[in-house]
């Protein structure tokens, strides 16, 4: 089954158009990157967590979501300390940590069909130049629902595996993911090729 990204709710976040999430985003962004400021960085990170905890979805689920980018912003940190200053880590690990939970908001807040919309109002513009904005937003659409796909598969065959009393092997672990996945891919653009839809 294909778990979607979106969580349903009633918050001011699900309730704002994803355009304006989205600018929201894009600004936020560049204000953090503009101004080189330890201060600024820290503090935006309680804001950011306190939208995260806003979109009403189960806390179990948020915490859950947060572990795989905690590592990668703890590698961050490190890789700082190595080749930088500490100053330079904590201020690359405030600076990603608001963006990964603001941008988690987002994607909990809005619906894949709304995301896809907005892309191709968004690329409408470039349509003279050969660009079709329904095949790029429906691309998106996918990459976004294949995300907690994959993850969905993985989390089965390491159960599977366990269940069987199998050592953890990464090499295991991949193999049969990337067969599951290029199977479920082959499966979709059969589906997407039975409706007509024009490549």
């Amino acid at each position: 089954m294909t778990i979607g990204l979106y969580h349903p709710g009633t918050s001011p976040l699900h309730r704002a158009s994803a355009g304006a999430k989205v600018a929201g985003l894009l600004v936020v962004s560049l204000a953090l990157f503009v101004v080189p400021s330890i201060p600024v960085a820290l503090l935006s990170v309680p804001v950011a967590f306190a939208v995260y905890l806003s979109t009403g979805a189960p806390l179990r689920q948020l915490m859950a979501q947060l572990r795989g980018p905690a590592i990668l912003l703890g590698l961050v940190f490190v890789f700082h300390l190595a080749f930088g200053t500490i100053e330079d880590g904590v201020l690359a690990v405030g600076r990603f940590a608001t963006l990964i939970l603001l941008a988690s908001a987002v994607t909990l807040t809005t619906p894949v069909s709304e995301m896809a919309e907005l892309v191709e109002w968004l690329l409408r513009p470039l349509k003279p130049l050969g660009v079709n904005p329904e095949k790029v937003g429906l691309a998106i659409a996918l990459a976004i629902r294949f995300v907690p796909l994959i993850s969905e598969e993985f989390r089965h065959i390491r159960e599977a595996q366990a269940a069987r009393g199998l050592a953890a092997n990464p090499l295991a672990l991949i193999v049969p993911l990337v067969i599951r996945t290029l199977k479920s891919a082959d499966e979709l653009a059969d589906a997407i090729e039975a409706r007509g839809y024009e490549r």
